[in-house]
């Protein structure tokens, strides 16, 4: 902290959190439940489209689909459908409905089976073909809510029905919305969410030592560090080259991951020779830039991706050989990184789990907790939000394997997080939203730890939709960007040609880090008569030089950080000394 001047000057710093404003649009609902419940909530925006959602009103807009038989029933004084006598997947209830290719919707039901535990899939059938709008694993005598969302690429009749691969048991359905939202009241949402959750309002006054406001003081608020964490993956090639490292360092990204150089294939990759040389490297350069690291990652299920020699080792071998592992990157860099991708994909392979045991994932957590309980460790995976049609990962999957890792004896007290890898073709953005909604639920950091978009005629903007929409959801805490340079190329996605010259897709990068509020954000002005200065301000770091303006050279800097509260106002009182 630093002052100068040659009278009292005494500084009232004040930050205010507020709601955000009100926009003529219909507000957005954020909330989903993961509970299984007796009785279903009512639907959202009180159905949206659907005609009788809470099925108060007999069959009324309602049918059969396929061959199911369909049935209104009470319990407890509770309306809902039932669809029974399936012998087809598909076979189900149905109303038929027409959507507009201009509008996203978000789509939401509850759902019950007549015995165990079912994953049911709400589908549109359209002119163009099929889309799912989401799924959920329904159980037998409680209701468990579908959140999910779509758009179409043409506007016309479409037939909402739910699909089951167990034909054996019923589907009971209740409180269904189907809402439809315009691109223009889509944006107000995004925007909403930001001014609530990303910025804060700032107030500060600026009074003399006797506690007079003074009037026309010059305020400056610089930023110096962002408080969001965004990055972009990097290898060992920015290692040994000059102009990856000046396009890397010049933009102000604050966490990064290593494409592959903490992966145990790198590492260890004959049995007993370890060599971290490379992640030492990169950590090192990550620390010298004060940009954070994502530890990726201990352990990968991909039966594909392990270090040839594990193979051949039984399952007591190769649980000896996890447990060196873990301990061996975990303690090598416990406390230099900020979060532990412990086991990725298992939800869609389970290398680990076929060879040592059903609970292999869940005891890895456990070591994890043991190596270096005081950082996050991540469940990490793909297709959670990416793809609508892939059942291995959908989010009520992925929130199950989460409890199932913490209910392991000694996870309780685990710091558990949720990271969605975001390798994208098409995105459908109202998916995207509802899926983040339900893992919302369980209260545990998200992160978006690996976004790319496949290459196409569209890649940059649908990676500019994708980040507008991951970065204005109010549960998401950070975001890394899959794109490190490789000469032969990216993974994916590039950023930048082999020169470093900015892609389509990295001046989208440059564009969005600016309207995030990322860069060296300046606020100035005067104070009002009195002495008050108000700003709307990115969450970060900040220096805030104020000048008093009746003394000549009279000024003092202060540090301020704007960052989330609950608290409706926070004051630092500050008496700066000639």
């Amino acid at each position: 902290m630093k002052f100068w001047g040659k009278s009292n000057l005494l500084v009232l710093f004040c930050t205010v959190l507020f709601a955000g404003f009100q926009v003529n649009a219909l507000s957005y609902d954020y909330t989903a439940s993961i509970e299984c419940l007796a009785k279903p909530h009512k639907p959202q925006y009180n159905g949206g489209i659907i005609v009788n959602p809470e099925l108060n009103h007999g069959l009324n807009g309602w049918s059969s689909f396929g061959n199911a038989k369909i049935q209104h029933r009470e319990s407890e004084g509770n309306r809902f459908i039932v669809a029974h006598g399936r012998q087809q997947s598909y076979d189900s209830i149905s109303q038929k409905t027409y959507l507009q290719s201009n509008k996203f919707y978000t789509f939401s039901a509850w759902i019950q089976v007549s015995s165990g535990s079912v994953p049911v899939t709400a589908i549109f059938k359209t002119s163009s073909g099929f889309i799912h709008a989401g799924a959920i694993v329904a159980e037998s005598n409680c209701w468990s809510m579908l959140k999910g969302g779509l758009t179409v690429d043409a506007s016309g009749p479409a037939e909402l029905y739910f699909e089951s691969k167990n034909t054996s048991v019923e589907i009971w359905v209740d409180s269904i919305s189907l809402q439809p939202f315009t691109e223009k009241q889509w944006k107000s949402h995004q925007h909403q969410s930001i001014t609530k959750t990303r910025k804060s309002n700032v107030k500060v006054q600026a009074v003399d030592e006797q506690g007079k406001p003074l009037a026309n003081a010059t305020i400056i608020i610089q930023q110096k560090a962002p408080g969001f964490p965004f990055g972009v993956a990097i290898n060992k090639n920015i290692l040994t080259n000059r102009a990856y490292q000046n396009w890397f360092t010049s933009r102000p990204f604050t966490v990064t991951t290593f494409e592959d150089e903490m992966k145990w294939y790198s590492t260890e990759s004959s049995q007993g020779h370890e060599d971290y040389s490379a992640a030492d490297a990169l950590l090192q350069f990550a620390k010298q830039h004060n940009i954070g690291v994502r530890g990726h990652n201990v352990f990968w299920d991909d039966p594909r991706y392990q270090p040839g020699w594990l193979k051949s080792l039984s399952g007591q071998q190769l649980s000896d050989a996890a447990s060196k592992r873990l301990n061996s990157v975990m303690g090598r860099y416990k406390g230099q990184v900020i979060a532990w991708d412990v086991c990725n994909e298992n939800l869609h392979f389970n290398f680990f789990e076929s060879k040592i045991g059903a609970s292999a994932s869940a005891m890895f957590y456990n070591w994890a907790l043991k190596a270096d309980g005081a950082t996050t460790l991540f469940m990490n995976e793909y297709n959670t939000i990416e793809e609508s049609g892939d059942g291995d990962s959908i989010p009520a999957k992925y929130l199950q394997k989460l409890r199932d890792i913490q209910a392991f004896p000694g996870n309780n007290n685990a710091k558990m997080a949720i990271g969605l890898e975001s390798h994208f073709t098409t995105p459908n953005i109202p998916y995207i939203r509802s899926s983040i909604d339900t893992l919302a639920a369980a209260k545990v950091p998200i992160w978006i730890t690996e976004l790319d978009v496949t290459s196409g005629p569209n890649q940059a903007s649908y990676l500019e939709q994708i980040l507008r929409e991951v970065h204005a959801h109010p549960q998401i805490q950070g975001i890394v960007i899959w794109s490190a340079w490789n000469p032969r190329g990216c993974y994916r996605m590039c950023l930048t040609d082999n020169n470093f010259k900015n892609l389509p897709t990295g001046d989208v990068v440059d564009k969005l880090i600016h309207e995030f509020g990322l860069t060296s954000g300046l606020a100035s002005g005067m104070t009002d008569p009195n002495g008050f200065f108000e700003a709307s301000l990115f969450q970060g770091d900040y220096e805030v030089k104020i000048t008093n303006p009746s003394v000549a050279n009279s000024s003092s800097v202060q540090g301020l950080n704007v960052g989330p509260t609950t608290e409706s106002q926070q004051q630092l009182l500050l008496q700066v000394s000639a």
